[in-house]
């Protein structure tokens, strides 16, 4: 039997591991989809389905991974994800075709989703609050780095290997995840497994996945737009009506009255319009690079090191930022930090020295690491125990979907501002990409107005090992044992 000492020193870099290999894959194979069409003989833009399919899972298997977590444990759950996962990963390696290839990534998809909550239920119920922001802090950097690294690590295998090559990776890492699996991750099951909840899982589900593929796709004209606004409309509907069927529910697929829980509730709203800014600069900045400084790929993803770098030494600070200063006040002012940094790439053109990219690059990380840290760890100040598996599932089904908003946005301002202009002019396209970050900027900023309604007090169970004030903590939960 494994000690807590040593589950505590290798769960972190086990759930971190398996968050990167998925974060990676998000991004990985959109710079290959090039080699990719030419090697199956279809065009690139037949191939949009294999980047789609990928999100689309996600967005549906993420909300019934805390049901299968409580039911069947979180080290088979955990070990499952990785095996399908890696399995998927092979397959679409091996695909000989389009069509094989979107059902490998529909796997993948599906392994990942239940990877990110099932890994975060598991740190949550490992680590005792005082302890919860080091461990969190730690793992949230895969979040971070993954979707900076997929473009430039793709390109970089695709240039010096087979496109296969990009998926074949994940097998090495995958092998060793299970190992760790089976020998360090705790397993946690549910005190009083609950029902499925079918009706929500299939109104949920396909609403999410309805929406989020629409987002993908919005502005290819690949549907006219009455379509759009119909299947939009649908979608809508679909969420809609879940929200009034788990208003009903005993058993819901997720118990959106642990929204109650004010602190909870202000970290997953307020994160998700953050990420409407934050989402879009994954796809905007290899454009401002190639496009408006016409950079090649490779130096257009250094570029990009140095807020991984910084997101990475940002870890070490965090803690003591959010001691000193509790989250209310950081939270309001690094939301106003991250879009002010957001603008500063409006002043980036062709004759910037590349040292002053760097620095808005570093800055842009430190402030994007500190307030990951902060959302995610004070999602769970004022959550009971028994409630951290719902709250890790309804965390991870906002994020998924702030991600496709925060990348739909990117695209879709950039495209307003760049309207019928070729994107071989390079003035325009510049031009229209600094008018975008503005856009994001100013969306960032106002998220700040969120955070104000937290208390001076809030989260110190996390930043300092406080416990909340009983007058708060009552009231705030109350809502949670009538639900």
């Amino acid at each position: 039997m494994t000690d807590t000492s040593t589950v505590k020193s290798y769960l972190p870099w086990l759930v971190a591991t398996a968050l990167f290999m998925e974060q990676l894959d998000a991004t990985i194979v959109n710079t290959a989809i090039p080699s990719i069409a030419a090697s199956l003989n279809v065009t690139p833009l037949s191939l949009k389905s294999v980047v789609t399919s990928y999100i689309l899972s996600l967005a549906v298997g993420i909300p019934v991974s805390g049901w299968m977590a409580d039911r069947f444990g979180t080290r088979r759950v955990f070990g499952t994800a990785i095996a399908i996962f890696t399995l998927a990963s092979v397959l679409c390696g091996l695909s000989v075709n389009a069509e094989m290839m979107v059902f490998a990534r529909l796997l993948q998809g599906l392994g990942g989703a239940m990877m990110m909550p099932v890994g975060r239920l598991a740190i949550i119920r490992t680590f005792p609050k005082s302890e919860l922001l080091g461990a969190m802090n730690f793992v949230i950097l895969p979040a971070l780095i993954g979707p900076l690294l997929g473009p430039t690590v793709g390109g970089l295998i695709v240039h010096w290997a087979s496109w296969r090559a990009i998926f074949f990776v994940n097998v090495p890492v995958g092998l060793l995840a299970l190992f760790l699996v089976f020998r360090y991750m705790p397993d946690y099951k549910g005190a009083e497994p609950r029902p499925l909840d079918v009706i929500g899982l299939i109104l949920f589900s396909s609403g999410t996945a309805l929406l989020s593929w629409l987002l993908e796709i919005f502005g290819e004209h690949t549907l006219d737009m009455v379509t759009m606004m119909l299947m939009l409309g649908l979608s809508v509907a679909l969420l809609a009506a879940y929200v009034w069927h788990a208003n009903k529910e005993e058993f819901p697929l997720l118990r959106l009255a642990l929204l109650k829980v004010r602190t909870f509730r202000i970290s997953v709203l307020g994160g998700f319009i953050t990420r409407l800014g934050i989402g879009g600069l994954p796809f905007l900045l290899p454009l401002l690079y190639q496009l408006g400084l016409k950079l090649p790929a490779w130096q257009s993803g250094l570029l990009m090191m140095p807020t991984a770098a910084a997101a990475m030494g940002m870890k070490l600070i965090a803690p003591k930022v959010l001691a000193r200063f509790g989250y209310r006040q950081v939270l309001i002012v690094n939301t106003i930090c991250i879009g002010l940094t957001i603008a500063l790439f409006t002043l980036v053109g062709p004759g910037t020295p590349w040292y002053a990219i760097a620095g808005i690059g570093l800055l842009q990380g430190f402030f994007n690491s500190l307030q990951f840290s902060s959302m995610n760890t004070l999602a769970y100040a004022d959550v009971a125990q028994k409630d951290s598996s719902m709250a890790s599932t309804i965390a991870s089904s906002f994020q998924q979907l702030s991600m496709s908003f925060g990348l739909a946005s990117g695209s879709l301002v950039t495209g307003w501002f760049l309207g019928r202009v070729p994107q071989t002019d390079q003035v325009m396209v510049t031009s229209a990409l600094h008018h975008a970050f503005l856009a994001l900027a100013i969306t960032t900023m106002l998220s700040s107005l969120v955070f104000w309604r937290l208390r001076r007090g809030d989260g110190e169970s996390i930043s300092r090992g406080k416990p909340q004030a009983q007058e708060a903590s009552a009231q705030d939960s109350a809502p949670l044992s009538q639900a």
